[in-house]
């Protein structure tokens, strides 16, 4: 997994009228915690840390006022919902070696059994626990051949090492389900007729 260094400033001013003038200028108002110290308030260069978190679960490292170095994971990202550009990001401190719980994205590959069988996506991350430096991208799980009414546990999937779930096991990750028949005009006239009787 890559770091990504940003440069971080501390935030001393707070509230709505602060943050406007933060997002004005290009960047986005972030909170730091963790470990039991006292949350940091900093802002960061908007698009350096919009490109970043276009990876899931980057690892950060802080250059802060250019006096300390700290890694982080984000933990929260809230977006304006019509524009899109960061509103504010919650960054969780972790340190080498520690362990931490996230959630990995969980992609598929292969072709279902033939039929119109559909894939459904029970959960498309899926929760771990991991070392903060070796935060795997994603997981990838073979459909291949999976029939309606097969379905991939937690415990199926295949983890890189040093990662555990942090799920249950018997957890459905994806299930196949059977393409639904669509009923003939005469089936829905005749269901119709059945309901107002």
């Amino acid at each position: 997994m890559s770091e990504v260094k940003l440069s971080a400033e501390t935030r001393t001013e707070f509230g709505k009228g602060a943050a406007r003038r933060i997002r004005r200028d290009n960047k986005v108002p972030v909170v730091l915690y963790g470990h039991g110290s006292d949350p940091l308030h900093l802002s960061l260069p908007g698009h350096d840390l919009l490109l970043a978190l276009r990876t899931p679960n980057v690892l950060i490292s802080l250059d802060i006022d250019g006096k300390t170095n700290e890694l982080a994971i984000p933990k929260a990202v809230q977006r304006d919902p019509l524009k899109g550009f960061l509103e504010h990001v919650d960054l969780q401190l972790v340190k080498r070696g520690e362990k931490v719980n996230v959630d990995i994205p969980v992609h598929t590959e292969g072709e279902l059994a033939p039929g119109g069988n559909l894939l459904e996506h029970v959960l498309d991350a899926l929760p771990v626990e991991t070392e903060a430096t070796h935060i795997p991208e994603s997981v990838t799980v073979s459909v291949e051949g999976l029939e309606a009414g097969a379905s991939i546990l937690a415990k199926d999937i295949t983890l890189p090492s040093g990662t555990t779930l942090a799920v249950d096991e018997d957890t459905v990750v994806l299930q196949v389900l059977a393409a639904q028949a669509e009923e003939t005009e005469g089936e829905a006239a005749e269901g119709e007729e059945a309901a107002e009787a």
